[in-house]
């Protein structure tokens, strides 16, 4: 059953979060939100064409050669050809320092939030964020959107498993049978 107060309280946290999130990362790189998870995403994904950046960080073509064009004015990213018409998108030096300083930045406001929590709590409360974020690729099943501003190395940590990586591997493997039988016809 729906639960009124809980879904209030998520949202407002959830806001809360975002603020916290993204109030020290983009005046680390002096970058918008969507700078600022461009520089985070290429950081771990370099060579993205300026469409797929955009998709990965909720914009449209047109904004995304916009901000690939401020983030390469700043001198943060670079243009790089490949062999098709296409342009690859690649962080410059100054560029993987930002996306360290906001990762750095983003994840100093969530540890001093989470501090309020003792430590089976803190446990209690990775567990259910991973299920919650499961959850949300069921409704958003775009990993890497999900996943924008995330700072891989840590959520794999000591062993752990990307609980929105899971889901989309899960998914993955329960569409595969389909797919193999459409082709068996």
């Amino acid at each position: 059953m729906h639960d009124e107060r809980l879904a209030n309280l998520l949202g407002a946290l959830a806001l809360t979060v975002n603020d916290l999130a993204l109030a020290d990362a983009t005046a680390a790189a002096g970058t918008s939100a969507s700078g600022s998870a461009a520089l985070v995403v290429l950081s771990t994904a370099p060579g993205l064409s300026v469409t797929e950046l955009g998709r990965r960080v909720g914009l449209s073509q047109p904004a995304a050669a916009r901000m690939v064009d401020g983030l390469e004015g700043r001198g943060l990213v670079e243009r790089r050809p490949t062999l098709t018409r296409s342009v690859a998108v690649h962080l410059t030096a100054a560029g993987a320092g930002a996306a360290s300083r906001i990762l750095g930045e983003r994840g100093g406001r969530l540890g001093t939030l989470t501090a309020a929590l003792d430590p089976r709590e803190r446990k209690l409360f990775a567990d259910l964020a991973g299920k919650l974020l499961a959850a949300a690729y069921e409704q958003l099943p775009e990993a890497d959107r999900l996943c924008r501003l995330c700072d891989r190395a840590a959520c794999v940590a000591q062993g752990q498993v990307c609980p929105v990586g899971a889901a989309c591997r899960a998914r993955e493997a329960a569409d595969e049978p389909r797919h193999r039988h459409r082709g068996d016809r």
